[in-house]
């Protein structure tokens, strides 16, 4: 039986989204090199055949001089209070007979975009088209104009979207969002604001609605966000560095019983994996998150990684919970000599 949990134990911090990629030589420079991003960890799992690489927008000029792969860079960012973006890759991914990842955005698909915000929207998109960078929608094109549809090297949509107020960011790009649709705000919110998240925008455009909420590193705690006009408040997400969760809702998802969203880990639909948090303690984090009676895909001591799980949201994606400070994974580290 479920049960109302108004907050998870352990202060709870969004601290990533996990996409897989066919081939890191490909992604992580489009990544780093286009949307400039750092590559701040990179976990490697020769036993189990695939390799994790953690990417973040630091702040301009701020010089990173970790190595990853590193103990000392895994202390780094398994502490850190932004948001890191970790790209999957699966060993022999990365070879021509490999058909690819399943982007999302078909019918019933859950995930939909990560997003960067820029202050010049046209500018950056002739940049990107210089770089060599194809496009699902150009800042001209479709009903909505003045926002952008980029594809990465695996066809994921990247939304680039325009400041509100220009000057505030030095970055020319930050990472801004990653947008899941879900069922049925009336739970999805609640969820997520057990972990510590904030709804600071909600904005009802008719036939769906659009929810944004940002972890405690982007919040202003004397800010009472409810009391925001729409206005002020997607001024207030503007101006944020780190990215928000961008809740989608199709009105009328939530009436049907028998309704449910790809969650991006389904044979054959594989490519966005799951958002994580970190917590102070995963057991007594995850004792307050089974009181929500959504389940879990894998508990703390469950499989051969100790200490770390893998809770469902209500719609069933994959929300790991991960110990602030990290644990020993058991990953091929690399010397910091």
């Amino acid at each position: 039986m479920s049960k109302t949990v108004t907050k998870v134990p352990g202060r709870p911090t969004w601290q990533q989204t996990m996409l897989r990629i066919s081939d890191p030589k490909k992604s992580i420079p489009f990544y780093t090199d286009i949307m400039g991003m750092t590559l701040i960890d990179t976990l490697d799992f020769p036993q189990w055949n695939f390799k994790l690489f953690f990417l973040t927008t630091l702040p301009e000029g701020e010089e990173y001089t970790l190595t990853p792969g590193t103990q000392e860079a895994h202390d780094y960012m398994w502490s850190i209070e932004g948001t890191a973006l970790e790209l999957t890759f699966n060993y022999g991914t990365d070879d021509e007979s490999f058909k690819g990842y399943h982007a999302g955005n078909q019918e019933r698909d859950g995930f939909g975009h990560v997003a960067f915000n820029t202050d010049d929207v046209y500018a950056a998109c002739e940049r990107l088209e210089a770089a060599g960078v194809t496009f699902k929608k150009k800042p001209d094109e479709g009903r909505m104009k003045g926002l952008a549809f980029a594809y990465d090297p695996d066809g994921y949509w990247v939304e680039i979207v325009k400041r509100s107020e220009p000057n505030q960011i030095k970055n020319y790009f930050n990472f801004s969002q990653t947008m899941l649709r879900i069922k049925d705000p009336s739970k999805s919110i609640p969820f997520y604001e057990a972990l510590g998240m904030k709804l600071i925008r909600g904005k009802n455009y008719g036939d769906f609605s659009n929810y944004f909420l940002a972890s405690a590193s982007n919040v202003d705690e004397s800010v009472d966000y409810s009391a925001l006009s729409d206005d002020e408040a997607k001024s207030k997400l503007s101006t944020m560095f780190g990215p928000v969760l961008e809740l989608t809702h199709n009105h009328g998802t939530e009436k049907d019983e028998g309704f449910k969203h790809y969650n991006g880990n389904e044979e054959g639909r594989q490519g966005f994996g799951h958002i994580g948090f970190l917590v102070d303690d995963v057991y007594a984090a995850c004792d307050s998150i089974r009181e929500m009676g959504y389940g879990f895909k894998k508990e703390p001591d469950g499989g051969s990684m100790k200490g770390l799980a893998f809770a469902y949201d209500p719609d069933g994606y994959a929300v790991e919970i991960i110990k602030r400070g990290g644990i020993d994974f058991g990953d091929k580290k690399v010397s910091s000599e």
